[in-house]
């Protein structure tokens, strides 16, 4: 489910860095617990957060069965996030599985907004099957500003054609070029740790493989 969150007072959001998450939490309520969300909308645009939530708790399930007009606290944004500053004119590799996606989808409406600052952009989306695909359309459309996308099916389907297994994988196969390359890693400990050692073993320098937290 999409969330957007605006000001109460209808003023821009607190600025952030692509990648940066939030803490979300019910006014007045200890149950159910906050939580952390990353924002899933682009830094340049500060009219609001938006976010992808799966219901899979307590809190998550509050925030999709809530209804326009909740009032919410939000603490932040923390974490490093993405910050490409230093990376100007390299190739970008956008790599995450799953909610992962929620903060890459940031970084690449940044990357959009300032195209000609970097070089070819790739994104490598991994998701448990069709079923489980998020942002399939703004996916397909990104090739409109001249990046690339690869989704990876851990399950596959008669009419499917991409890659099947898991995202380090397809990283594995297409065997992009490290030399002034990025990469940015989002998603479950055990999917980055293995894009990790997957991109290493390509040649990616470790300062080069960015996290964002």
């Amino acid at each position: 489910m999409q969330l957007t969150l605006t000001s109460k007072d209808g003023s821009p959001v607190p600025a952030f860095t692509a990648g940066q998450y939030v803490r979300l939490s019910i006014p007045s309520l200890k149950d159910p617990a906050p939580g952390y969300f990353a924002i899933a909308s682009g830094p340049d645009s500060r009219s609001s957060y938006e976010f992808y939530i799966k219901e899979a708790g307590p809190l998550s399930s509050y925030l999709c069965a809530m209804e326009p007009s909740t009032q919410l606290e939000v603490e932040g944004p923390m974490g490093k996030g993405f910050n490409l500053d230093n990376h100007k004119g390299m190739d970008i590799y956008l790599i995450g599985v799953g909610t992962g996606i929620a903060p890459l989808r940031s970084l690449w409406k940044h990357i959009i907004c300032h195209r000609s600052d970097y070089g070819k952009v790739i994104i490598y989306a991994g998701f448990r099957s069709a079923l489980h695909q998020m942002l399939t359309d703004e996916l397909m459309e990104l090739s409109n500003y001249d990046i690339e996308v690869s989704i990876t099916l851990e399950t596959g389907h008669d009419s499917w054609d991409g890659p099947i297994g898991y995202v380090q994988h397809a990283l594995q196969a297409d065997a992009p070029d490290s030399a002034h390359a990025v990469a940015c890693l989002a998603g479950m400990s055990a999917m980055v740790d293995a894009c990790t050692e997957t991109l290493q073993q390509l040649g990616f320098d470790e300062n080069n493989i960015l996290l964002n937290y």
